[in-house]
């Protein structure tokens, strides 16, 4: 696996008056796939969650087209760009077959929520990570 893609439902509240989705949603799509990829890296108990965190330093995100609502979802990529230390890249593109609607990209700090401090990337993360990274 080189990118991990999520098939995104569209919600009706994610539309504006004129039928868009409003970007200011798109930062949250990319952190439901995100979320999605984590959840088989990550520890399945909260303790370890805790220990084991991201946290987003930054997030920038570039529109390309306007993503109208529809019933068939949207599907966002992720795939990693690098990762070492206690940072961690990760880059997005939101589209369909025919359209891109948004390029981003965030940065990512691992971060222990007990202690409030960053943590070194562990070689398991560095594993999963890995499957996911650009060539």
């Amino acid at each position: 696996m080189k990118k991990y893609t999520y098939a995104l439902p569209l919600r009706w509240a994610d539309a504006d008056a004129y039928g868009h989705v409003n970007n200011a949603l798109f930062p949250r799509y990319m952190e439901e796939a995100r979320t999605r990829m984590f959840q088989e890296m990550l520890p399945t108990d909260e303790a370890g969650r805790r220990q084991h965190a991201f946290v987003v330093s930054r997030s920038v995100v570039d529109y390309r087209a306007p993503l109208s609502y529809r019933e068939e979802p949207v599907d966002v990529h992720v795939r990693v760009v690098s990762c070492r230390g206690a940072r961690l890249e990760l880059a997005y593109e939101i589209r369909d077959a025919d359209q891109l609607y948004a390029e981003a990209t965030t940065l990512m700090a691992a971060y222990n929520l007990e202690t409030g401090r960053p943590r070194r990337i562990s070689q398991a993360e560095l594993d999963f990570l890995s499957r996911c990274t650009e060539s």
